[in-house]
């Protein structure tokens, strides 16, 4: 593919970099133009951190512990790519000191008050550190890169860095904190890693495809061996017309597969066509015993509402889903019964 359109997804990203340094030589003072912040005592006057998805606001809770307060926008079962700002999103990123957002387009429809808050204030991609040789760009995505990159642990580990820079660069004095909570933090993704590799290669081979509710796993695939079939494109905007289903009817009979996933935050309608297609043929096809986390994590509070226990349940939900070998409690057994 053309390099123009490779780059198509990250123009808006250099649009958001050219108003920031647009507002610093404007003759804005730094600490005028939100860029920095007071370094007081932290346990009583901690960071105000806005993110917009769950996956991103566990980042920044992780490196930045007590010393940063994570308001969240886009909670339990909400959908990011169809997600809009309300008035009360935008007053809370107008009052927090900084704004973490995922990229890649995920949050497609939060753009234009992504860029507004770039005028006032540091709002950074944790995707932007990312290579393009890591990042998958789908031939249906129109150029775009596939932004689901935290369903490979390993690609999303490596956004760990760009939050801890940027907390470093806003509160200096507290950098040594945020680099060791995330060493430490990158080493417990690298036994997730390790974990979601050793349980999916115990899948028998010929079972090893995933079929779920739209193109959100590519990432997850590519690093734990396991063929990935969404019914849906990788925006949940895109719907799965009548020749998709039958595609995928045909191929759940052709390859006997056994299991079909939800997702938490996609309507499961088209899973449901797929069995019932299925059954038609003779061929009976069980849905997942529990969804699949794929925009959004669990339950706020929960084991499975941080970005460890997400990937911990999908690795280990699919893993048992499909004939592999996998403990019911997950990688540290603190999975939901």
């Amino acid at each position: 593919m053309q390099n123009s359109a490779k780059l198509a997804g990250w123009r808006w990203l250099w649009v958001l970099a050219c108003l920031w340094l647009t507002a610093c030589d404007s003759g804005e003072s730094v600490s005028d133009s939100g860029f920095s912040r007071s370094e007081g005592d932290a346990s009583q006057n901690p960071i105000q951190v806005t993110a917009t998805v769950g996956m991103v606001a566990d980042l920044v809770r992780q490196v930045g512990g007590e010393q940063v307060q994570v308001t969240q926008i886009c909670g339990p079962g909400v959908d990011p790519h169809l997600y809009k700002a309300t008035r009360d999103d935008v007053q809370t990123m107008m009052n927090a000191d900084m704004i973490f957002y995922c990229g890649l387009m995920l949050e497609g429809k939060m753009t234009d008050t992504l860029i507004k808050m770039a005028r006032q204030k540091p709002v950074v991609a944790v995707t932007e550190i990312l290579e393009p040789s890591i990042l998958l760009e789908p031939e249906d995505f129109s150029g775009h890169y596939d932004p689901h990159v935290w369903m490979d642990v390993s690609a999303w580990s490596q956004c760990v860095q760009i939050v801890c820079d940027s907390l470093c660069e806003l509160a200096p004095k507290s950098a040594e904190y945020f680099r060791q909570n995330a060493s430490a933090y990158q080493q417990t993704l690298a036994e997730l890693h390790a974990y979601g590799q050793q349980s999916i290669a115990s899948i028998p081979e010929t079972s090893r495809i995933l079929v779920t509710s739209h193109d959100a796993f590519n990432y997850f695939g590519r690093a734990y061996g396991i063929e990935v079939v969404g019914v849906q494109g990788i925006s949940t905007e895109s719907e799965a017309g009548l020749q998709r289903i039958n595609d995928l009817v045909d191929l759940l009979v052709q390859r006997n597969v056994q299991s079909v996933f939800v997702e938490s935050s996609v309507p499961r309608k088209n899973i449901d066509a797929l069995v019932e297609g299925a059954r038609s043929k003779g061929h009976q096809v069980q849905v997942g015993e529990k969804e699949l986390f794929s925009d959004a994590m669990g339950q706020q509070g929960s084991y499975e509402g941080t970005y460890l226990g997400m990937l911990d349940h999908n690795i280990t939900l699919v893993t048992r889903g499909l004939g592999g070998t996998a403990p019911a409690g997950g990688f540290r057994g603190s999975l939901s019964p």
